[in-house]
C-alpha cells in the first residue's frame, strides 16, 4: 500500500468517516485542504448502476464545462485541404493526414484529443489498436468525427470534455483546478452531473447513480449526498 503523505493525512482529518456531504460543504472542505506545490485538478468520480458488458448500457457522451477545464488541451486534427487551414486558425496544435498517422504509428502520442473529418476515418482505423485503449480514437458520438472541424476544435479548446463509463461501471472526470474556487467548480460539476443523467440508458434498472466522490489530485475523496444533488 502506498504511503500517505503528511499533506494527505492533514486533509483527511477534515472529513468525517462515513458522512456524505452536500456539494457546497464538499467545496468548503476542498478549499481548506493543504495546498500542493502545483494547481491540483479537481476530479469527480461516479459509480453507476449499469452493466458495461452490455452494449445497451454503455454511458458515453460529451459536455461543455461552462468554466472550462483549466487545462491547455492539445488537439490533433486529421484532415486534408481547406480543413487544415481552418483547424490551424481555430488553434489546433497538430494538423495533418498521412504524415500524422505515420507519426503516431512511430510512437508519438503527445496530444489530449483527436478530431477527424469523416473522409479520414478509413485511414485512421488502422490506428485503433494504439488510440483505442487510450481513449483517443475519434468517435462520432463524442463529436470528434465531424465535417465542421472549426466548431469541434473551438469547443474542445473552450472546455468541452468527453465522459464514458469504464469496465467497473465508473466515470472519472477532471472538472477544473483548485484555483477556480467553489462557485466555478460547482457550475462545472452540476453541468457534468446533468449530462450524465441525460445519458442514462433506457434499459438501466434500479438506482442509476450510486456514488459520487469529489477529490483533488493529491487529496482524499469526499462522498457527496446524492439526495442533495437532486
Amino acid at each position: 500500500m502506498a504511503k500517505k503523505s503528511k499533506r494527505y493525512k492533514e486533509a483527511a482529518k477534515l472529513i468525517e468517516e462515513d458522512k456524505h456531504y452536500t456539494l457546497d460543504e464538499a467545496m468548503d472542505i476542498l478549499e481548506k485542504y493543504p495546498r500542493a506545490k502545483f494547481d491540483e485538478t479537481v476530479e469527480v468520480s461516479f459509480k453507476l448502476g449499469v452493466n458495461p458488458k452490455k452494449s445497451d448500457q454503455l454511458v458515453r457522451g460529451t459536455v461543455a464545462l461552462p468554466q472550462g477545464t483549466g487545462k491547455k488541451m492539445r488537439v490533433a486534427v486529421f484532415c486534408k485541404g481547406e480543413n487544415e487551414k481552418i483547424a490551424r486558425q481555430k488553434g489546433a496544435d497538430f494538423v495533418g493526414s498521412d504524415d500524422l498517422i505515420q507519426k503516431i504509428n512511430s510512437g508519438w502520442l503527445d496530444f489530449d484529443v483527436a478530431i477527424a473529418t469523416p473522409d479520414m476515418m478509413k485511414e485512421i482505423s488502422r490506428l485503433g489498436r494504439i488510440l483505442g485503449p487510450r481513449g483517443l480514437m475519434p468517435n462520432p458520438k463524442a463529436g470528434t468525427v465531424t465535417a465542421d472541424i472549426g466548431k469541434a476544435v473551438d469547443e474542445v479548446k473552450k472546455g468541452k470534455i468527453e465522459f464514458r463509463v469504464d469496465k467497473q461501471a465508473d466515470i472519472h472526470v477532471g472538472v477544473g483546478k483548485v484555483s477556480f474556487g467553489s462557485k466555478r467548480l460547482c457550475e462545472n460539476i452540476l453541468s457534468l452531473l446533468k449530462a450524465i443523467v441525460e445519458h442514462k440508458p433506457s434499459h438501466t434498472k434500479g438506482q442509476y447513480i450510486r456514488r459520487v466522490v469529489v477529490s483533488t489530485t493529491m487529496g482524499p475523496g469526499i462522498r457527496l449526498d446524492l439526495a442533495s444533488l437532486k
